[in-house]
């Protein structure tokens, strides 16, 4: 079929081009719908995906099928029916969760969510794995889902920290099984290195170190060698610390900062004025409960 071609009327004047919003994608050129959403902040490619696969997603009005899909970013993209902007440069914040939070964007259970603390001031934003609800200490946030699969993927291997409160006698053959790697549950762990810190009373603190991030791991490990954790802090993930972080209190990282730590592991950046750093601290008024 060919395309239809209007003739102007005499004496009507020709209205000049007009560009569409709703352009076609470039699939020569173009970048997968999962991955522009992931950078967009909206979730994780994986949950980009389960998106899609829901029929969630439509670009240009049409209701997306396969993650596969290319967009340039020109076209009309929508999540739930709600636009969805372009991504912007990549921003990271430190977080330091309470205990009694989980790391949802919703919970069934009617339990509070990190996002329900964090400050409004936040623009959307996507954790780099998660904490137990019990579970303090850092977590990282960020606007760009790639940088979050960037930094939870094993073969990147970034160490992850905590200091654990556990009940049992840390002995060194104990030290040396979590070092060998163990296996609980059908699950095979990593190594993991743990050094006694101090022992108060029946409990010992505990330093761990992993570079996995396997569901509940830390607990898991420590109890299939008879310590029972009661208490766990994560204190570092790869290059940044907790440090003085007030519990519930969220601290952008610099940008100069993710240069020096990343580099070549950030995600390409679009050319965009680099937006303003803000730190929060947590409202006393919230009333979390922290545990010392």
């Amino acid at each position: 079929m060919t395309d239809r071609r209007e003739t102007p009327r005499p004496g009507r004047r020709t209205k000049p081009n007009q560009t569409s919003s709703h352009v076609d994608p470039d699939w020569s050129g173009g970048e997968r719908i999962a991955k522009w959403l992931a950078r967009a902040g909206i979730a994780s490619r994986r949950e980009s995906e389960t998106l899609i696969e829901e029929g969630k997603v439509t670009v240009n009005g049409r209701k997306l099928t396969s993650p596969a899909f290319k967009v340039t970013g020109k076209e009309s993209i929508k999540v739930n029916g709600k636009p969805v902007k372009a991504p912007e440069s990549t921003r990271l914040w430190r977080y330091h969760k309470p205990s009694g939070l989980i790391t949802t964007t919703h919970d069934p259970a009617g339990r509070r969510t990190i996002f329900e603390e964090l400050p409004k001031h936040l623009p959307r934003t996507v954790t780099v794995g998660r904490l137990d609800l019990t579970t303090e200490g850092l977590l990282l946030l960020t606007n760009d889902g790639e940088l979050a699969r960037t930094l939870e993927l094993p073969r990147n291997a970034f160490r992850r920290r905590y200091r654990a409160r556990a009940h049992g006698r840390v002995t060194p053959d104990k030290i040396e099984a979590l070092k060998d790697g163990v296996t609980v549950d059908g699950v095979t762990y990593a190594p993991i290195i743990a050094e006694l810190e101090r022992e108060t009373g029946t409990n010992n603190w505990i330093k761990v170190e992993l570079t996995e991030g396997k569901k509940r791991e830390v607990r898991r490990a420590l109890e299939s060698v008879g310590l029972e954790v009661n208490r766990l802090i994560r204190t570092e993930y790869g290059p940044f610390e907790l440090g003085d972080l007030a519990p519930g209190a969220v601290e952008e990282v610099p940008y100069q900062t993710l240069m020096e730590t990343l580099g070549p592991m950030l995600p390409a950046q679009p050319a965009r004025r680099k937006p303003e750093q803000k730190k929060h601290k947590p409202d006393a008024k919230k009333g979390l409960n922290r545990r010392r």
